[in-house]
């Protein structure tokens, strides 16, 4: 769902409906009905880059919407391999550490589409290059801009993630500890350097800033606080969104939250050993950052994935364990990359030393085995999550193909494009059908129902992945008070929700 919101929010800018939306995906917000304003809960970034390859394509395609996404993608092997180089001073570390990262493995099957994942290896990587060394323009007489270029920077990757915000406050560390000239490290130097650098971030986010003030009535988007009440991922369809409170959250106990925190943390934790290190490699990522400790971007970029492991499993458990981690942990995957070859070294030196290792054979060796792994780690991940078992239907579509097939039973049954729908899918089933949808929020048939008539939703479309409390009418598909049952399509009940008055005479026999 992520790449096809995106994708959605681009077509609306394209098509020139602004920041706005057709459907929602969530009740965080306690939204007022349809359209709804878009990015109450994502930001923006990944939506405008793709509306701007529809513009540029001239079509609403999905391949028009993800060309700059694709282009993003094949800027990570050089930029991984210019951070290397610069932090282990090898030709052969930066071309493997390249390599690696045009071989991302768990990674590939979301890079080439409208997804924030290689937006932020791509601003992670260019922030960290900025910290380690002056970027100078000539235009300013040689002055160093890098505080400007890194609040920058910091901006881009506040718009591309709400987690973003913490490269902000990286960047003010850095300035202030940064090494200057003997002449700039005076205190109005200092503060020089902040304005700059907050002067970057400020042009990027003030735009955005100021229009969530004037729709919601707070800078930074409402559904984002909501999530730091959660008790459990669920809540993310909560309705009303007013029903997540800090209250509730402190109800839910000491233990319960100690609980979800620490399983957090062990997802977390999982996530960088499997997808951020490739299991294997991951031994050689921590030497490799061990060893190149002392260098300036190694530490800051250390710190960033600290705190976002902590911001991800202590802050916000049930989004980071499901996903929140796996996209904030990308902005330091080419810092990852670039560890490994330091890694490699160290251990064939260590060989070395101790088995009478050649060191340059031995290195040729233990790369090629490294490359040979993460080939065919990313053929075969690639071929379970994009291909599937027949590539003439591959399964990323599947979902949109269904909805698409599902849209034209809709329409043949004589439902309108403009009726109001509810669904697991919202976003989907917009791009597939253009109807308006919001989705069906946890809870039981009663909660189901106040949505539907809260925003005039006129047909449920209950499908196999639906919230725990309505198993028993997926399982058991009858008439129900409010809820007359048309047509079961491809395994997906169609319901008509009834008016009140349809309510009272169902119940009444």
């Amino acid at each position: 769902m992520d790449a096809e919101y995106y994708f959605s929010g681009g077509r609306q800018l394209a098509s020139g409906q602004g920041f706005n939306e057709p459907f929602l995906w969530n009740y965080l917000d306690d939204p007022q009905g349809l359209p709804h304003p878009s990015h109450a809960y994502w930001m923006p970034l990944a939506s405008i880059l793709a509306a701007a390859g529809l513009v540029l394509g001239g079509t609403a395609d999905f391949a028009a919407g993800r060309w700059i996404f694709i282009l993003v993608a094949a800027c990570l092997p050089p930029l991984s391999a210019a951070l290397s180089y610069r932090l282990n001073q090898r030709s052969e570390a930066a071309w493997l550490s390249g390599l690696l990262a045009v071989f991302p493995v768990f990674y590939l099957a979301y890079l080439p589409t409208s997804d924030t994942f290689g937006l932020y290896m791509l601003l992670g990587g260019l922030w960290l290059l900025a910290a380690q060394s002056p970027v100078k323009a000539p235009s300013l007489r040689g002055v160093d801009i890098a505080p400007f270029v890194m609040g920058t920077l910091s901006g881009l990757m506040h718009l591309t993630r709400a987690d973003g915000i913490l490269w902000l406050a990286l960047a003010l560390l850095a300035v202030l500890v940064i090494p200057q000239p003997e002449g700039d490290r005076t205190w109005r130097g200092r503060l020089g350097r902040l304005a700059s650098c907050i002067a970057g971030y400020g042009l990027v986010m003030a735009p955005w800033l100021l229009r969530n003030l004037g729709v919601f009535g707070s800078p930074l988007s409402p559904g984002n606080n909501k999530a730091l009440w959660f008790v459990d991922y669920d809540d993310l369809y909560a309705f009303p969104g007013s029903l997540i409170t800090p209250s509730r959250w402190w109800e839910s106990g000491v233990v319960a939250i100690a609980q979800a925190r620490l399983w957090a943390a062990g997802q977390n934790l999982v996530t960088a050993l499997v997808v951020q290190g490739d299991i294997f490699l991951s031994p050689l990522i921590v030497v490799g950052l061990w060893r190149l400790r002392g260098i300036r971007s190694v530490r800051f970029g250390t710190l960033a994935w600290a705190l976002s492991l902590a911001l991800m499993s202590l802050v916000f458990p049930f989004a980071g364990a499901r996903g929140g981690f796996y996209h904030s942990g990308a902005a330091v995957q080419t810092l990852i990359w670039a560890a490994a070859p330091a890694g490699l070294w160290a251990f064939v030196e260590w060989g070395e030393r101790r088995r009478g290792w050649r060191v340059v054979q031995a290195w040729r060796v233990f790369r090629a085995g490294i490359l040979v792994l993460v080939i065919a780690m990313t053929a075969v991940i690639f071929q379970r999550r994009v291909l599937g078992s027949d590539w003439r239907h591959p399964a990323w579509a599947q979902s949109q193909a269904a909805y698409i097939e599902l849209a034209g039973a809709l329409e043949e049954m004589g439902i309108q494009a403009g009726d109001l729908v509810m669904v697991n899918n919202p976003p989907g089933l917009f791009l597939a059908s253009g109807m308006p949808s919001i989705p069906i929020p946890d809870g039981d048939v009663g909660t189901l129902l106040a949505a539907a008539r809260q925003y005039g939703a006129k047909y449920v479309l209950l499908e196999a992945n639906h919230p725990q409390e309505l198993d028993d009418l997926y399982q058991n598909p009858g008439e129900r008070p409010g809820l007359h049952l048309l047509r079961t399509y491809m395994g997906v009940f169609i319901f008509e929700v009834l008016e009140e008055q349809g309510t009272a005479e169902v119940a009444g026999g």
